[in-house]
Formats: C-alpha cells, sequence, structure tokens
C-alpha cells in the first residue's frame, strides 16, 4: 500500500496501553497502525482498516464480537482492507461451506469500506501532506534490453523441471545478462538495478506464460495438484507418524500422546490463569529443507504463524476429553520445501493423528492457491502454487478442510483488487484441489487405527461417588500415592470436581489394576456380601482383622472364625492367610465393620440353607 519508490525505513510500533477483557486488540492494531500511517509524511496510497467476524447459532454473522461471544463462536475471521478491496485475510472455522466465507468476508469488506471513508475524511483534515519524491526510477532501456534479448531465454529456464535445476538456469541467464548490460551500458546500471529488472522481467514472464498458455514453471496446469505419496507408521518407536510429500514439499510429521501434565500452558493478554492447551502443533522449517545453511534456535515469526495456521486446521477433528483424555502434540518438521510446507503440515498431521490411533472426527487437508491479476481485471488462479509462484504471483491463498467445509484459511496479497469474484473463484478451485489431496491421503490411511501404540501411555478416566474422592485421595495423599507406586502409574488425579478419576500409567496391566484398587476403595461395603481371599492383616486374642477391600479392614471376632468353639485364634489363622468372609456390620458412628468366616462355612456346608447363614449374620 506504499507507493512505489518509497525505500525510507519505516516502523510502526503498537501497544496495548488499556485492555478491557472485552474487545479483542487484533483489528484494533491494524486499524491504529494504518490510521497512524495515513497521518504521517509516508506516502500510503489509501487509508486501511481491519474487522473481526464471528458466528453466532442464535444470531448468525457477528461483527466484531466481544471476547465472549467468541467462545461460543463456530467462526474466527480477521479481515483487513481498503475502501474498495480486501488486503488480508485469517481466520478459523467449523467446517464453514465457501459461501459462508464469503458471506463473513462481504460483511467484514462493507464494514471496512465505512470505516476507511471516515478515516480519509479526517486524513484531509489533520493529516500531514505525504512526501511526492518518492517515485521508482524507470529504466525503459533497461527493460527493453531484457525483453528483446533475454525473454526466451528466461522462459526456457523457468520451464526447467526441478527447484534446484529451475534456480541454477535461471541464475545462469542472469549472469550472462549482467555480462552483457556491462558491455553494452558500462558502468549505467549498478547490480543492485540490474537484479531488480531482471527480477521484474522473470516475473513478467512466468505471468505471461500462464496467462497466454496456461502453463506454469513445472508444465502443470492451472488446476493440477503436483504428485502427492503419503506413507504412515515410518518411525517405529514413536506414538504415530507419518511422511507426506507432495512435489518437493516434504513434512514429517509425529503425533505424541501424553497425560493433563504434558498440556501446553498459555500465556496471553487474553488467557486465563493456568490456562492450557491439550492439542497444540508445533512447526519446524529448517534451513537444510531449502538447501541453505543457518542459525538453528527457538522458533522465529514464521514458524510460529505457520505452525498455528496448521494447529487451528486440524483441531475441528480432534476429539473431545471425554472421548479421548489424552494431551495430544504434533510435531511437524519441513524436510525439503518448495510450496505450502504449512499446508503439507495439516496433510501430514492428519494422518499421524490417525496414526496414533487419535479417533478424529474426519480428515483434513490443505492446499495453496496463487493468483496472476493484470491492471485490466484478468486474473488466474493457480492450484498448489511453488515457491516461485509465491514469490512472483500476487496472492497466497491457504484453505484447509475436509469434504464439506472448511476449517481454516490465511490469504496475503501484494496487490490491490482481490474482489468477491477472485475469492469465490479461489475458493472453489482450491475446494476442488483438497477433494484431489484428500482422496490420495485415503489411500494411505482411510481411518484411525483402532488401538493405541504399544510404546503409548494408557489413560482411563472412571467416575467414583463425589463423596469418596478425600477417602481415595487420603490423609495427605498417602492413600492416592500408594495406589500409584502400587500398581506403577505415572500419576492419579482426582479431576471434574471429585467426580472422576484419571489413571495414567505406562501400559494397560498398570492401568488395569490401578482402576481395580480404586473401586475397591471408593466401593460401599455391602452387608450380607461375602468377600472372598481376603488377607490376614493382624491377629490378636480376641480375632483377626482381614482387609476385604483396598484400605478397608474388618474385625473377624474369635466367635466367628468357624463352626465349633475356638479356645485360641493362632488355632485357626495366622497372619498372611486368606480368608473367605460374610460382611455382617457396618457400624453408622465409626464405620467399623464385622464379619464372619463362619457364616460363610455354614452356607458352604449347606448351599440349600441360605436362610440359616442369613440368621447366623443377622443374630451376630
Amino acid at each position: 500500500m506504499f507507493e512505489k519508490g518509497w525505500s525510507k525505513d519505516t516502523q510502526v510500533l503498537a501497544w496495548v496501553l488499556s485492555y478491557d477483557g472485552v474487545n479483542s486488540t487484533e483489528p484494533l492494531a491494524i486499524t491504529a497502525a494504518a490510521v497512524a500511517l495515513a497521518l504521517s509524511e509516508a506516502p500510503l496510497k489509501k487509508p486501511v482498516a481491519a474487522v473481526r467476524v464471528g458466528y453466532l447459532t442464535e444470531t448468525g454473522m457477528v461483527l466484531n464480537p466481544s471476547i465472549q461471544q467468541m467462545e461460543s463462536s463456530q467462526l474466527d475471521l480477521v479481515i483487513a482492507g481498503t475502501e474498495d478491496a480486501v488486503l488480508m485475510i485469517e481466520g478459523y472455522a467449523d467446517f464453514f461451506t465457501e459461501e459462508q466465507l464469503l458471506e463473513a468476508v462481504s460483511m467484514g469488506q462493507d464494514a471496512i469500506s465505512a470505516m476507511c471513508r471516515e478515516i480519509g475524511q479526517w486524513v484531509s483534515i489533520v493529516g500531514k501532506p505525504k512526501r511526492s519524491n518518492v517515485g521508482r526510477p524507470q529504466y525503459e532501456e533497461l527493460e527493453s534490453f531484457f525483453r528483446q534479448n533475454y525473454a526466451a531465454s528466461i522462459k526456457k529456464a523457468l520451464s526447467t523441471p526441478g527447484k534446484l535445476e529451475r534456480e541454477e538456469a535461471v541464475t545462469s541467464v542472469k549472469e550472462a545478462a549482467m555480462r552483457s548490460v556491462e558491455e553494452r551500458f558500462g558502468s549505467m546500471y549498478d547490480s543492485n538495478v540490474i537484479s531488480v529488472v531482471f527480477k521484474g522481467m522473470q516475473s513478467h514472464v512466468m505471468r505471461q506464460c500462464v496467462l497466454e498458455e496456461g502453463l506454469r514453471s513445472d508444465g502443470r496446469g492451472i488446476k493440477d495438484v503436483r504428485s502427492i505419496s503419503a506413507k504412515a507408521g515410518m518411525l517405529p518407536r514413536t506414538h504415530g507418524s507419518a511422511l507426506f510429500t507432495r512435489g518437493e514439499t516434504q513434512a514429517i510429521a509425529v503425533a505424541t500422546l501424553g497425560c493433563e501434565k504434558s498440556a501446553q500452558r498459555v500465556d496471553s493478554i487474553a488467557s486465563e490463569e493456568n490456562e492450557s492447551r491439550r492439542f497444540y502443533l508445533q512447526y519446524f522449517f529448517p534451513p537444510s529443507s531449502v538447501g541453505e545453511t543457518g542459525r538453528v534456535g527457538g522458533p522465529g515469526r514464521r514458524e510460529l504463524g505457520h505452525g498455528m495456521l496448521a494447529e487451528r486446521s486440524l483441531l475441528p477433528i480432534i476429539p473431545g476429553e471425554d472421548v479421548f483424555p489424552y494431551t495430544i502434540r504434533v510435531e511437524s518438521t519441513i524436510t525439503e520445501s518448495n510450496g505450502s510446507s504449512s499446508m503439507a503440515s495439516v496433510c501430514g498431521g492428519c494422518l499421524a493423528l490417525m496414526d496414533a490411533g487419535v479417533p478424529v472426527k474426519d480428515m483434513v487437508a490443505g492446499v495453496a492457491m496463487g493468483l496472476i491479476l493484470e491492471p485490466n481485471g484478468e486474473f488466474v488462479v493457480l492450484t498448489d502454487i511453488l515457491g516461485s509462484e509465491d514469490a512472483l504471483g500476487d496472492m497466497d491463498f491457504k484453505v484447509a478442510g475436509n469434504e464439506d467445509g472448511v476449517t481454516a484459511f490465511q490469504m496475503d496479497i501484494k496487490v490491490e483488487g482481490i474482489t468477491t469474484d477472485i475469492m469465490k473463484a479461489a475458493l472453489q478451485q482450491a475446494k476442488e484441489g483438497r477433494l484431489h489431496i484428500l482422496k490420495e491421503m485415503k489411500q494411505c490411511l482411510q481411518k484411525p487405527r483402532t488401538s493405541l501404540s504399544e510404546y503409548a501411555p494408557r489413560i482411563e478416566v472412571i467416575s467414583i461417588p463425589k463423596n469418596k474422592s478425600i477417602e481415595l485421595i487420603g490423609p495427605a495423599g498417602r492413600t492416592i500415592k500408594a495406589v500409584t507406586e502400587t500398581c506403577g502409574c505415572d500419576s492419579i488425579m482426582v479431576i471434574d470436581g471429585g467426580n472422576k478419576v484419571q489413571i495414567n500409567g505406562p501400559d494397560e496391566p498398570s492401568v488395569a489394576k490401578a482402576i481395580e484398587m480404586i473401586k475397591g476403595i471408593v466401593v460401599e461395603p455391602e452387608v450380607g456380601k461375602i468377600y472372598r481371599q481376603c488377607p490376614v492383616k493382624t491377629v490378636t486374642p480376641f480375632g483377626c482383622f482381614v482387609t476385604i477391600l483396598p484400605g478397608k479392614d474388618a474385625l473377624c471376632h474369635i466367635s466367628e472364625l468357624a463352626l465349633e468353639r475356638v479356645g485360641s485364634v493362632d488355632e485357626v489363622v495366622a497372619e498372611g492367610d486368606f480368608l473367605d468372609v460374610m460382611l455382617l456390620e457396618v457400624r453408622a458412628k465409626d464405620k467399623k465393620m464385622s464379619v464372619s468366616r463362619k457364616a460363610v462355612l455354614l452356607l458352604e456346608s449347606d448351599p440349600a440353607d441360605e436362610k440359616l447363614a442369613e440368621d447366623v449374620a443377622a443374630s451376630s
């Protein structure tokens, strides 16, 4: 939006000085930055503004929804533009149709147009005069020289198969052109000017090939998707993995499952205390993926942005915590890149989730669209763009979703003039490309695996009576710690206000053992029920104490040990023995319990006479 030729370093700083927790800050920051430029001497062509659009079931599309409304919104769209056209959109949706997205964009653009008109009126009153001496120098003679002598060579170089080979061919033509310029014009043009004009000619040739012949650098038609291959489960020790390759762009995605403690902590202006994400995607773009060397450290702006786009693309298909109580982390590492690695991360991430056994709601794929737009309004939309088509074209429009709707979309453009008609064509063509990619992905995996990896942890959630949570935890947490250590679990947590227990263990046997012990602790002992193989914990002169349930001991009086009279407890039992006993009583006052071995022996000696055993229990 700056006049061509503006080369001054220009910095706009936006701070949130006060936040009410009601209105989102992003559209305000974009609008404020644009207004500051419009009021300044910087040669901004037109005022720019931004809005957010949401969608509520009860009211439909909502302009600039509040933070509270966004919590239940099925759409999160941020759009920026001028009075006449869209400049940028980024949004996430719950499987919205292309028609719904166009409706949201249209609402946002109408609001932006009104804002820009008012900003323009304000600027006309209080704005500073714009600098006028910023026109880009014209190099018509040099442009004509390149057009006559090197247009054909550039076209041939751009048609070279393979990214590296294509770059080498273009570099070779550029070096020859620079030598010719020096021979023809001497030192009239420096190397920077020659590079700028050559790049302009390269863009012109590429655009003309697309517009006039319908052909692209790698020989594809405008709607063709590059060849796709996908393989799941290629890393044996991970919980889930997938290798997704589209042309010369490749991503290795790994899905890892964990417990609640593995969730990603969130600290932002709008985040609540201790807020965390149970699903997150981390994107890595090493310099080796584009044949370069460079510093490798923390994630940069590109990695954060691409990772968030891929994460939000997949978020609508992640099952709820009540269905799949795991924390899910997807890591996407780009091994080679020639266009749209973020959308490759969406495809690879979806397959990795399925390989890990995550019961995703549906399959999701993504594709990047490009645009060639001429000043006369003629345009061509390109499907699955290359890196060079992104650099030399006018638009990068990424769209992700399933067969029925869109989950994420992001558009950046380099020209003003993206109309509703262009967006409609781009969305429809993106849907065609997305359906093709989904078809290819289904040849790798059609549905999630039915079981988890043997290396994945096991998490089970069981319900317990709310009044039993304190009993399960025990004094200073000793009971729950003892169960955790005895069973070899990683952690056992009481959740949902004491109504549920989450057991996290390294394997199924440890979790199953913990569940059995927990049920024994929280279960209410039943009077008249027989408890088998109860270990004798302590022997006393007046009887013995047996453990009928985990953490629950009961007294078997000496008179209840046998059918005949017992002179000494030691004659019948010893510590470590196992007894079958019937629960006789649970005292209301202190919950102390009494059991009888005699009642069980009596019942087993004459199984038909259950009444006799009941009478024994009652009399005791």
